[in-house]
């Protein structure tokens, strides 16, 4: 396994775990509507803030994880794979657990969560352009 393909599994896992401090916050909390959680989404305002922040950092993770994902997946598939991919795969996990627990815990605030998101991205661009320069 290459370790693009190490790091991808290693941050659909943590995708794959977002929604645990959801569901445990949504149980461990009260608030208006509680017992018919189950007919329709509960809503957000009446959470408290981290439960709230945890369905967010989620829906953020998910958002760039796609993405990610499928190009992670094209250079697997085209047989690329340098040092900067590699470095990239890194870099976007820990960018991204980062991310999460400091949105969770509402350490990350402006413009410290927004420049990690945006970090992301760039990660992502720089991946791009590693397999657009390495196309034979």
């Amino acid at each position: 396994m290459t370790t693009e393909l190490m790091w991808l599994l290693y941050t659909a896992l943590l995708a794959g775990s977002m929604w645990v401090p959801y569901v445990v916050g949504v149980n461990v909390t009260e608030f208006e509507g509680k017992r018919e959680q189950f007919l329709r989404p509960p809503d957000q305002r009446q959470m408290a803030p981290w439960v709230h922040r945890s369905f967010r950092a989620q829906q953020n993770l998910i958002e760039q994880f796609v993405p990610f994902a499928v190009v992670v997946l094209v250079g697997a598939v085209s047989h690329i794979s340098t040092a900067t991919t590699a470095t990239c795969s890194v870099i976007f996990f820990w960018l991204r657990l980062v991310h999460a627990v400091g949105f969770i815990t509402g350490v990350a605030r402006f413009p410290l969560r927004p420049m990690i998101y945006f970090s992301g991205w760039i990660v992502l661009l720089v991946y791009v352009w590693q397999l657009l320069a390495n196309t034979a």
